[in-house]
């Protein structure tokens, strides 16, 4: 995992918590300009206290001005799109392959994977 996906990673946490977080789909950043744009799908269970019981499918991007006079300036949203029995997330990552337009393969992480990936010693804080 390179800088840039860490850092949008740490963001989308900042947001959605890691024991709530069944599983991401990263696709690859895509520069116009100055501007690199990513994106990933988020599936999440409820928040504990929530009556609902279906999955909440999460959009995250992230847009970074790499050129320019505001260079450096760094964004983030992640927001609830809908509910959904988890399946629909394939179908929602598959709708945003279509609208790029391209065969982009986004890259999996199931919530095994990230729990091993924060458990990794760079992802710790020290006190």
């Amino acid at each position: 995992m390179n800088e840039t996906r860490e850092r949008f990673l740490k963001a989308i946490l900042e947001r959605v918590s890691a024991e709530r977080i069944v599983e991401l789909h990263f696709f690859p950043p895509i520069r116009q300009g100055p501007l690199e744009t990513g994106v990933a799908v988020i599936a999440a269970e409820p928040e504990p206290e929530s009556p609902e019981r279906r999955h909440i499918v999460f959009s995250a991007l992230y847009r970074w001005t790499r050129k320019g006079a505001e260079r450096g300036r760094w964004e983030v949203s992640v927001v609830p799109e809908a509910d959904a029995p988890l399946r629909t997330v394939d179908a929602v990552v598959r709708g945003v392959q279509e609208r790029a337009g391209e065969a982009i393969e986004p890259e999996r992480v199931t919530a095994h994977e990230l729990r091993s990936l924060l458990s990794e010693p760079a992802w710790q804080s020290t006190p």
